[in-house]
């Protein structure tokens, strides 16, 4: 049988984030971009304590559904999100912009806007995820 076009067997392969398990009942795997992209991820909602063994790993933006939408609160979690990005992959990216804004109208969702180079290869990519 053949290989779909664009896989190399040679090449690295990651876990994928969230873990599942393929129809052959291997790990599903995934590629360096999307596996740089579920690190950026998991640090962002990875609560302080949560890792046995890196009580403070993560930055916690899952907080932000209880919190109050303010300019106060986006400038504090742009800070904390740059600064948690810097900490755990600062060996693999280098955060360029940390945006953090809500649509009007529809305060209740906060946008947190990431754009990254990534080290090894000098490309720049860009991570939004809504809270």
């Amino acid at each position: 049988m053949e290989e779909p076009i664009g896989t190399d067997p040679r090449g690295p392969r990651y876990l994928d984030f969230p873990f599942g398990v393929g129809g052959s009942g291997t790990p599903n795997t995934t590629g360096a971009d999307d596996h740089l992209r579920d690190l950026i991820v998991q640090v962002l909602f990875t609560s302080h304590g949560e890792r046995v063994n890196l009580p403070e790993f993560g930055v916690g933006v899952q907080r932000l559904v209880f919190a109050p939408n303010s300019d106060a609160l986006r400038s504090s979690v742009q800070f904390l999100v740059a600064a948690g990005l810097r900490r755990w992959l600062g060996d693999r990216i280098e955060v360029n912009q940390v945006t953090v804004a809500s649509v009007p109208g529809e305060e209740q969702t906060v946008v947190i806007d990431v754009v990254y180079t990534v080290k090894a290869t000098r490309d720049r990519q860009r991570v939004q995820v809504e809270v």
